[in-house]
C-alpha cells in the first residue's frame, strides 16, 4: 500500500481542514435533502396486501406493530432460492442494533421478501437476525413496489426499476420503502429508494470510505463482488 504523499503534521492539518470544509458542506446538503424527502407528498395504500411471518398472516397495517411509521427493506430472496442475496445480507447485518432506537422514535423496521416464509425462516436463523421478516409471496407487494420482475422483463433488459427503464441481473431487486399511518388507521406510501439508495444503511461501507484502501472494489466484476454472507468469509465458498 503506497501513501499518496508523506508530509509533516502541520501540512497534514492544513489539508485536513480543507477537506473538513467540504465534509461540512456535504453534511448541510444531506440535511437539506432529508428535509425535502420528508416533504414529499403521500400516496394512500388502497390494496389489501397480505404477508406471512412469525406472527402468522398479517396486513401492511399489522406490520407497523402499533407505531405510526414503518420502514420496509426489500430483501432479495425469491421463491426456491437456497439463501438470501449476500449484499442484502451485508446491509441486514446492520439492522438489529437499530431496532430499539427506531422504536423509541415511533418507527418499526421490517424486511419483506417474495420467498415463502418457510424458506425465509431457516436463512434468518442461520444469520442470527432478530428483525421482523415477512413473506409477500401471496400478494402483489413486490411487483407494485418494483422489486420483483418476470422472466419476460428480465429478457427485455429494460424494465421499471429505480424510477426508469433500467436493467437488473436478477428477478429480485433491493430497495427500501417507507410508510406512515394516520390516526384513522389509513396507510400511506411516503418514500422509496432503490439500487445505491439503500447504501446509507451499510455502516461498514462508511468505515471503509475512511480507511486508506477505501472500498477497494476497482477491478472486480461488479462493485460488491467481494461481499459474502458473514459466516462465509475465510471459507472455500468465499
Amino acid at each position: 500500500m503506497n501513501p499518496p504523499q508523506i508530509v509533516s503534521a502541520d501540512q497534514w492539518l492544513v489539508a485536513r481542514k480543507q477537506l473538513l470544509a467540504k465534509e461540512k458542506e456535504l453534511t448541510r446538503r444531506r440535511d437539506e435533502l432529508a428535509r425535502e424527502r420528508r416533504a414529499l407528498p403521500w400516496v394512500r395504500i388502497e390494496k389489501p396486501y397480505a404477508f406471512e411471518g412469525a406472527a402468522g398472516k398479517q396486513t401492511l397495517s399489522d406490520l407497523f406493530a402499533g407505531r405510526s411509521q414503518l420502514a420496509v427493506y426489500h430483501f432479495m430472496l425469491g421463491p426456491g432460492w437456497k439463501e438470501g442475496c449476500p449484499s442484502c445480507s451485508l446491509l441486514s447485518d446492520h439492522l438489529d442494533g437499530t431496532l430499539p432506537h427506531l422504536a423509541a422514535r415511533d418507527v418499526t423496521l421490517a424486511a419483506v421478501s417474495r420467498a415463502p416464509y418457510a424458506e425465509i425462516l431457516p436463512f434468518k436463523q442461520r444469520m442470527g437476525w432478530h428483525f421482523d421478516w415477512v413473506s409477500s409471496h401471496d400478494s402483489d407487494f413486490n411487483r407494485d413496489f418494483h422489486v420483483s420482475f418476470s422472466k419476460e422483463e428480465l429478457h427485455s433488459g429494460a424494465f421499471d426499476y429505480n424510477y426508469g427503464k433500467n436493467g437488473f441481473p436478477s428477478e429480485e431487486a433491493p430497495g427500501i420503502s417507507v410508510f406512515a399511518k394516520d390516526d384513522s388507521g389509513a396507510v400511506f406510501h411516503t418514500y422509496s429508494a432503490y439500487a445505491r439508495g439503500g447504501e446509507p444503511l451499510i455502516a461498514a461501507y462508511y468505515i471503509l470510505d475512511m480507511v486508506p484502501k477505501g472500498r477497494n472494489e476497482e477491478g472486480l466484476p461488479w462493485p460488491m463482488a467481494w461481499v459474502r454472507h458473514h459466516d462465509r468469509y475465510g471459507t472455500s465458498a468465499a
